[in-house]
């Protein structure tokens, strides 16, 4: 009896602590599989690496995707934005959609618009929607819930979102597991698409309303808290940017796919209940994030990966072949205008060029640079007739390298491949010579404060002190003309200069983000300002009346060099010396108004000083007097 007793007593303690567990022990667990990509810019074919051999390419990227969803049937494909703009496919976005027609193909659920998106303006971004949503294949959703078209003057971009179904969420299920998914666009997006046409709703505002309402509409309808994954084209970089505050200012999001700056997370950040993952540009990588998913909201992530792609994978013929027939498609209906074909050999190169990292990452003179702005300058007199003072380009807009080896059509679009249409384009302007020297002085103050804004330029001979004062570190500039002789740079003369579209927008904005201590004003050839809306009244023109692009300048300047590249791109040419140095002539060499009213100011500081002194010193001798 009394073991009998003892026996219940035991059962009763179990029951009891079982009732005394919270609810979440026993609720299920699922395993979560979230596959993604994010900044693919029309890479459908592999990239050459830096360290040799290539990576990337969609034929491989597929092969990977597959085995993923052997191994995990229920795996869900996302990607963050990004996806055109960055290769010759992109030619055919607005005619063809490559891309979204190749994510559906691919398998992929969902992605979002990032900036690059809107390169083809809204009437491109009509057109590629509408042919892509009628083109009668599979292509993923497309989720934006912050960056939309005003409510009047827009009612053909409208009607194309609707066409195709772009919405703010989607609710997904997968495997008994109930996904959210939602599009959105980062400020920094916001301004590097001026032209999209869409009106940007605060980040986190959105996100918050969209998280409240879709959690809501997963809990009526079916009864559980979904996964909530944000398709963010906003940003991380060093473990901080507009997604780590995303995650910070908004509750309810479980993970982060961070698109636009192209970081690759090799770790995932965490930041409170919400993780953030980054793999990287052009395909380099795909991410798998494992994650335990339990209806009642609790949300554990298990594992995560970054799988290379790269020459090790075997390309799945399949997708090998849809790119294959859409490298026709490029070039009967683009290339051919300009007698080119895809993998058309332009030039053999025996030397290493900077890679775009190095580009962005130190000031200093680039051969790679040298090449674009000399190719400038080459490509607007012939197609002027008449020389051109100074050519010029940006990091900002070099997109890859020149590899070593043959060179072909392919590389070189890939390498200046930002921006179409009149964004494509070379433009021809005047500017002063106070205004050509405040642009050498853009390179040498506003670098350290935006890496993009480092200039290359053809025509010029110049060097900057980075111990100097800011906007008054260039210490000495003089013209180099084509027979090696050089000119100075006179203030009030007007000089033809030739740069990227891109280009141009930034110098007409120069003295607006300066606050007007830089003044750059593009000028007609009568000293007319030209306003960066007219920019495309500029844009330089074939004997045919033909825009020259610039991937196009680049590509008739290597071809004309008979086969071989130039010797002179083995090693810089001196036309650009960047130094550090403390020794007053250097400091006060041609110095400017700058450096002048500092002098003032400290000089008067000092003398404040003195007089202070002074005047102390006097006080305490009269009291030692009195």
């Amino acid at each position: 009896m009394k073991r009998i007793t003892r026996i219940g007593a035991a059962v009763l303690a179990a029951v009891m602590l079982l009732l005394a567990l919270p609810v979440s022990a026993s609720a299920p667990t699922f395993p979560a599989t979230i596959l993604f990509t994010h900044d693919l810019h029309s890479h459908l074919l592999p990239s050459a690496a830096e360290e040799g051999g290539t990576y990337g390419g969609y034929a491989r990227l597929m092969t990977v995707i597959k085995e993923q969803k052997e191994l995990y049937p229920d795996a869900i494909l996302v990607d963050g934005g990004d996806f055109s703009m960055g290769s010759l496919f992109q030619t055919a976005y607005a005619t063809s959609a490559i891309e979204l027609r190749m994510m559906g193909a691919m398998g992929y659920d969902a992605t979002t618009f990032g900036n690059h998106e809107f390169d083809y303006l809204p009437a491109g971004l009509v057109s590629m929607l509408n042919v892509a949503a009628n083109c009668g294949e599979r292509v993923p959703a497309i989720l934006d819930a912050n960056y939309l078209p005003p409510e009047e003057g827009a009612e053909d971009v409208w009607a194309a979102l609707e066409n195709y179904g772009v919405e703010d969420y989607q609710i997904l299920e997968r495997g008994g597991i109930y996904y959210v998914l939602f599009g959105l666009t980062g400020y920094d997006s916001d301004d590097c698409a001026p032209n999209s046409g869409m009106i940007l709703e605060d980040p986190a505002a959105a996100a918050q309303r969209v998280v409240d309402e879709a959690t809501a509409e997963c809990w009526d309808t079916y009864g559980c808290q979904p996964l909530v994954i944000a398709l963010s084209h906003s940003g991380t970089s060093n473990g901080e940017g507009e997604d780590y505050e995303l995650a910070q200012k908004v509750e309810g999001i479980d993970l982060i796919v961070s698109g636009h700056t192209h970081t690759t997370l090799q770790e995932p950040i965490q930041v409170g209940n919400t993780w953030i993952v980054s793999a990287g540009e052009y395909g380099k990588y795909l991410g798998v994030v494992q994650m335990d998913y339990k209806p009642n909201g609790e949300m554990t992530l298990t594992d995560y990966e970054l799988i290379p792609i790269d020459d090790t994978v075997e390309a799945d013929p399949e997708i090998a072949a849809l790119v294959e027939s859409f490298k026709t498609d490029v070039e009967e209906n683009y290339l051919s205008a300009y007698g080119l074909t895809f993998d058309q050999v332009l030039v053999n190169n025996s030397y290493t060029f900077d890679n775009v990292d190095a580009v962005y990452d130190y000031a200093h003179e680039s051969t790679l640079g040298n090449l674009f702005s000399d190719a400038y300058k080459w490509a607007a007199e012939q197609a002027l007739g008449q020389s051109v003072a100074v050519a010029l380009t940006a990091s900002g807009v070099i997109r890859e390298s020149v590899p070593i080896g043959d060179v072909t059509v392919s590389d070189i679009f890939n390498a200046a491949s930002l921006g179409v249409g009149t964004e494509g384009e070379l433009v021809a302007i005047y500017l002063t010579g106070a205004d050509l020297k405040n642009v050498l002085e853009v390179d040498a103050s506003v670098y350290p404060l935006m890496h993009s804004a480092q200039l290359f330029m053809s025509g010029v001979e110049y060097s900057f002190n980075t111990g100097r004062m800011i906007f008054n570190k260039v210490d000495y500039a003089m013209l180099r003309n084509d027979d090696g002789s050089y000119a100075v740079i006179e203030d009030k003369r007007m000089y033809p200069v030739v740069c990227g579209m891109y280009m141009g927008q930034m110098l007409g904005s120069v003295e607006e983000t300066s606050m007007g201590l830089l003044s750059i004003t593009p000028r007609n050839e009568y000293g007319d300002p030209i306003a960066v809306s007219q920019l495309a009244d500029y844009v330089v023109r074939d004997e045919n009346g033909t825009p020259v692009k610039e991937w196009y300048a680049i590509a008739s300047y290597l071809q004309q060099m008979g086969g071989t590249m130039d010797e002179q791109y083995a090693q810089p040419d001196g036309r650009k010396v960047v130094y550090s140095s403390l020794n007053p002539v250097s400091l006060l060499r041609n110095a400017n108004m700058f450096t002048y009213v500092v002098l003032a100011v400290l000089l008067a500081l000092i003398l404040l000083v003195l007089l202070i002194v002074r005047a102390v010193v006097r006080r305490v001798k009269r009291k030692g007097n009195a």
